[in-house]
């Protein structure tokens, strides 16, 4: 051997080249495939969303050419004179659901803090199971029930309330003149109220459980009590599910339909007495439905499509005041 032989460095092997003639490693394609059904599974949401805003754009173009996007704001709804305000259903639909969500809200984070915290654990199983039975209960049964047993205590209540309250300012507006059937806005948001507490109690409760043990213990190890602790640990920890339970019991309550059309009156109108009859933009949607044609229909068909933006439009505004609270709070978005 030469001594040019021995100097001579040995020659780097390349990886690519040593890779590309080499067999894949196990597992590598049904990765590839894996990623690509759950990206088609991903999109395929946001395919069917865009279907729907077409389909129910191009069925109400009638209405905004015959009326114009001023009819959203327009709170004259009357079908026989080919009038076809939006904003009376509108407001409707989002007193409803602010009465459905002033109620059911503080009632189930209440149950999913039982639930998790203090029921012991032969009492929490019955409970759930019920909640899980409550949420599977179709609407039209609420409906029929509050329609028979519900309305006729309410109008009592109703007139009660109001006579107390004929003398203070603002509460004598908003409580005047109740329904004597007991149909109104606050009957409609009560009954509306029961049906999305099991849908709300069932994820928040989902959303507290994931809260480790860990933080719980060591705010109590630190001398916390069972409010500061939860307070402290399953709070700040849960915020993102709970406002997640909150919008999807907000979708809800902003489509419920035949529930609704049972008990709120049939009253397109702008009011601020909630013991009044009223309306809202899907039960008015199942009450005409039938019987409309031309503009009409496509002004129902258009109503949906503001129910369909003002869902959108509620989930964007939610999420973003929880990601500055988020960030004023140091905590790292999911």
């Amino acid at each position: 051997m030469t001594t040019e032989t021995l100097a001579r460095p040995n020659p780097t092997p390349d990886p690519e080249r040593s890779l590309r003639g080499a067999t894949p490693p196990p597992g590598r394609t049904s990765d590839r495939v894996f990623q690509v059904v759950t990206l088609a599974a991903g999109l395929l949401v946001l395919v069917v969303l865009a279907l729907i805003v077409v389909a129910t754009a191009s069925q109400a173009r009638a209405w905004f050419n015959a009326e114009g996007l001023s009819s959203i704001f327009s709170s004259n709804w009357d079908p026989a004179h080919h009038h076809f305000g939006a904003f009376g259903l509108l407001y409707g639909t989002l007193l409803v659901s602010f009465i459905a969500l002033l109620f059911a809200v503080p009632t189930s984070v209440g149950i999913a803090l039982f639930v998790t915290e203090v029921a012991p654990r032969r009492v929490r199983r019955p409970i759930v199971y019920t909640i899980d039975l409550l949420a599977a209960v179709p609407s039209v049964v609420f409906g029929l029930w509050a329609l028979a047993e519900l309305i006729a205590p309410l109008s009592h209540i109703y007139q009660s309330v109001s006579s107390a309250t004929s003398g203070v300012p603002l509460l004598g507006t908003l409580f005047a003149n109740p329904s004597g059937s007991g149909e109104a806005f606050m009957t409609a948001g009560i009954v509306v109220a029961i049906m999305i507490t099991p849908i709300v109690t069932a994820i928040t409760r989902e959303v507290f459980v994931t809260c480790p043990a860990s933080q719980k213990e060591a705010a109590l190890a630190l001398g916390a009590t069972r409010w500061e602790m939860i307070r402290g640990a399953v709070f700040p920890h849960g915020r993102s599910g709970v406002v997640s339970a909150v919008m999807i019991g907000f979708g809800r309550a902003v489509g419920e339909t035949i529930a609704v059309a049972l008990i709120i009156g049939s009253s397109p109108r702008l009011t601020a007495n909630i013991f009044g009859t009223g309306d809202t933009m899907a039960s008015i949607i199942a009450n005409e439905f039938g019987d409309a044609s031309g503009t009409w229909r496509s002004a129902l068909i258009g109503l949906g499509l503001v129910l369909l933006v003002l869902t959108v439009i509620i989930g964007i505004i939610a999420r973003t005041v929880l990601a500055r609270a988020d960030r004023r709070l140091g905590i790292v978005a999911r």
